[in-house]
């Protein structure tokens, strides 16, 4: 087993056989800036989910097999270089570039904080281990990212599988209000890839759901909302404009544990199984 590198939440190894290992940690981020701070059981939850994602979506995908409560074992392969983030309500980064003129919604959209959207809104951005940047069609078949079918089968792919997560999140009590997904190349296939779970999308509980108001949060929200009440997402964004890297302070244990809490609550009413 080689060691290939460290992410913002997991650590990557090569296998012998040429699969890959995921190791999912208990570290976080948020606003592209890495925390020292660990959140308890949050490496086993990411896991879980992302095993449990991949068995029951109906996609090609690149699980392989679970090797330990906070590994995976999936194919290698060429990852495409844009991240696909599906939007079903109107919340979260896409109000201010709406605000902006930086995004175009259909007339009929309410854009009332928290509103659902008149339908999911493909809205893709670059990939990077810094900070990633929102891109057009035209921009990501310009700069070589994606080809024009290669993008049109992202879009209506990553729009079916946020409708088929919706479903099951809804069965569990949840709302899934966005999504963001990677994909990658396989021989001639496309498969699914990355991992899927709470620090990749936005979910809120149907019974606490109420337009114009912050979202009770089963997923990394809860830490985003933290820090931008505290004026941190606005530093990062001063120090990053400046060229300097952002500096991440140290999380309360009160936050923390509530994150994990929500985590596992997550898991099990959407799975129906203890973690």
């Amino acid at each position: 087993m080689r060691f290939l590198r460290s992410g913002k939440v997991k650590d990557i190894y090569e296998l012998d056989d040429g699969n890959l290992l995921f190791h999912f940690t208990d570290r976080v981020s948020a606003f592209d800036v890495k925390f020292p701070t660990l959140i308890p059981r949050k490496g086993e939850v990411l896991c879980k989910f992302a095993e449990f994602w991949f068995k029951r979506l109906p996609y090609l995908n690149h699980y392989v097999r679970t090797e330990a409560k906070d590994k995976l074992v999936v194919k290698k392969m060429s990852m495409m270089p844009i991240e696909c983030v599906v939007r079903g309500y109107f919340y979260g980064s896409i109000v201010t570039r709406w605000k902006n003129g930086e995004v175009v919604l259909p007339k009929n959209t309410d854009t009332t904080t928290a509103a659902k959207l008149p339908q999911p809104v493909f809205d893709p951005t670059t990939k990077s281990e810094t900070h990633d940047l929102p891109i057009t069609k035209k921009d990501a078949v310009a700069r070589n990212l994606v080809s024009s079918k290669e993008y049109d089968w992202l879009e209506e792919t990553s729009i079916g599988i946020y409708k088929n997560m919706t479903k099951i999140a809804q069965d569990g009590g949840f709302i899934l209000a966005d999504l963001k997904l990677e994909f990658g190349k396989s021989g001639i296939d496309i498969l699914l890839g990355d991992s899927i779970g709470p620090d990749e999308y936005r979910m809120w509980p149907i019974d606490t759901y109420k337009v114009d108001k912050v979202q009770e949060s089963y997923d990394k929200q809860l830490l985003r909302d933290w820090l931008s009440e505290r004026g941190y997402q606005k530093k990062f964004e001063i120090e990053r404009n400046t060229g300097k890297e952002p500096v991440a302070p140290e999380l309360p244990s009160e936050l923390c544990q509530q994150l994990s809490a929500r985590y596992i609550t997550a898991y099990e009413r959407i799975t129906g199984s203890p973690l």
